[in-house]
């Protein structure tokens, strides 16, 4: 059974990182997995959070900040240093690299990890926003296994684990924001 699941995520990371591989998609898949690019939105979401958002955006945003800590930290600290698994440029010898070799180990895809908790933990707070959000996270988790840096299980599997942890801190978000001292309104 292990044997098949490994094929079936070769051949999928093969067709998305070798068989779709071109030069657009190499500078859009590129350009949406680089954090640095992200900082600028999230400076104007934060901002809008604090300043439009009232309590509820203030709380929303801190839970968030402790949200990304936390997953981030889980992922890399915890799962990545204790699972071990390498990354697949270093197993297979097909691998396409069009932004280069990550560091570090390979499961979970923190990218995955981060932006689907993310995008979990602001669909329950603010729902309007969900298909904008779940969008913007499958793009990222799939330019992971296009780049060559995560085969797919790693990205389902940082997906999962996000979603998870999305909703466990939007539970905390409805559990603070009924607290009468906070005074949050929806």
């Amino acid at each position: 059974m292990a044997d098949w699941l490994f094929y079936l995520d070769k051949s999928i990371l093969y067709f998305f990182n070798t068989t779709l591989s071109n030069k657009p998609f190499d500078l859009f898949f590129c350009t949406i997995t680089n954090v640095r690019y992200w900082i600028p939105v999230y400076v104007i979401i934060a901002l809008l959070l604090i300043i439009k958002g009232g309590n509820k955006g203030r709380l929303a945003l801190l839970l968030a900040i402790l949200l990304i800590t936390t997953t981030d930290q889980f992922g890399f600290k915890i799962l990545k240093e204790h699972i071990c698994r390498l990354r697949p440029f270093k197993t297979l010898g097909y691998i396409l690299l069009p932004n280069g070799e990550a560091g570090g180990y390979s499961f979970p895809s923190n990218h995955a990890l981060n932006n689907f908790a993310i995008a979990t933990y602001f669909s329950l707070v603010y729902k309007k926003y969900e298909k904008y959000m779940f969008t913007f996270a499958g793009l990222v988790a799939l330019s992971r296994v296009y780049l060559g840096v995560h085969y797919p299980s790693d990205v389902i599997g940082g997906a999962v684990i996000g979603v998870f942890f999305g909703w466990m801190f939007a539970v905390i978000y409805k559990k603070l924001s009924e607290v009468k001292l906070l005074k949050i309104e929806n």
